[in-house]
C-alpha cells in the first residue's frame, strides 16, 4: 500500500495547487476528493474519488488538505477528516519565502511566491493564494483565505474565518493597536483597509468602509 495524499475539491483552486501536491510527493497516490457522487473520475489528469472512497481506502498513511475557499466547508470537511484518523499535510509552493522565527498551524496552502516574513503566528488551514504576503508580527487566525496579491502589514491581526480579496492592503498596526480585521469578515477586491473592521462584517473602496445594501 501507498501513502494515499488527498485534495478535497475539484475545483480552480485545487486545479492551481494539485501541480504543487504531485512536486512534493513524488511516488506517493495523490487524489482529487469531492463530496458526492456525480464528478467526473479524472480532472487534468489525475484521478477523483469520492469522500467515502477516501475514508475508506487502504493506505499506510492517509493525508488531507482542502482547497475550498469556503471555511465553512473547509471547518467542516477538516474536522469529519480528523475524525476518521487522516493527516493534514501543508501544501507549499518551492518558492514561498518564510523568514525568521514565524509559527505556522497544520493544513495551510503557500502558493507560489508568497512570502511570510518574520514572528508571524498564522492559525490552521490557512490559504494565501499567489503573490500574497503576511509582514513582521501578524497574528493570523484560523480558516482565514488570502485571494491573490493581498498585502497584509505588519501588525495586523487577522481573526477566525477572514476573507481578504484580492489585491487588497492591510495597513501597519502598531504594538499597542494593530488593526484588526474581525472574525468572519471579508474585505473586498482592491480595498484599502486603514482602520479596524468589525466581525462579519464586509468593507469595500478605497479608503474601505462597510458595504451597505441598498434600501
Amino acid at each position: 500500500m501507498k501513502k494515499l495524499y488527498g485534495v478535497f475539491g475539484a475545483g480552480g483552486f485545487a486545479r492551481e495547487v494539485m501541480p504543487l501536491v504531485r512536486d512534493a510527493v513524488t511516488g506517493s497516490e495523490v487524489v482529487f476528493v469531492v463530496e458526492g457522487q456525480n464528478a467526473p473520475r479524472v480532472v487534468n489528469g489525475q484521478p477523483v474519488i469520492s469522500a467515502d472512497e477516501f475514508f475508506a481506502r487502504d493506505a499506510t498513511e492517509k493525508h488531507f488538505n482542502i482547497a475550498i475557499a469556503d471555511y465553512q466547508v473547509r471547518e467542516r470537511i477538516a474536522e469529519t477528516a480528523l475524525a476518521s484518523g487522516a493527516t493534514p499535510f501543508t501544501i507549499r509552493a518551492r518558492n514561498v519565502v518564510s523568514l525568521d522565527e514565524n509559527e505556522l498551524g497544520v493544513g495551510a496552502i503557500l502558493c507560489p511566491f508568497v512570502t511570510i516574513t518574520s514572528n508571524a503566528r498564522i492559525g490552521k488551514f490557512f490559504h494565501a493564494n499567489i503573490y500574497s504576503y503576511v509582514a513582521h508580527d501578524c497574528v493570523v487566525g484560523d480558516y482565514v483565505t488570502f485571494a491573490p496579491s493581498v498585502h497584509c502589514n505588519g501588525r495586523v491581526v487577522i481573526e477566525d474565518y477572514a476573507y481578504i480579496g484580492t489585491g487588497a492592503v492591510l495597513r501597519q498596526g502598531t504594538d499597542t493597536r494593530p488593526l484588526v480585521i474581525g472574525k468572519g469578515a471579508v474585505v473586498g477586491m482592491g480595498a484599502v483597509v486603514t482602520k479596524s473592521v468589525e466581525p462579519f462584517t464586509t468593507v469595500v473602496g478605497n479608503p474601505a468602509c462597510e458595504l451597505r445594501k441598498g434600501k
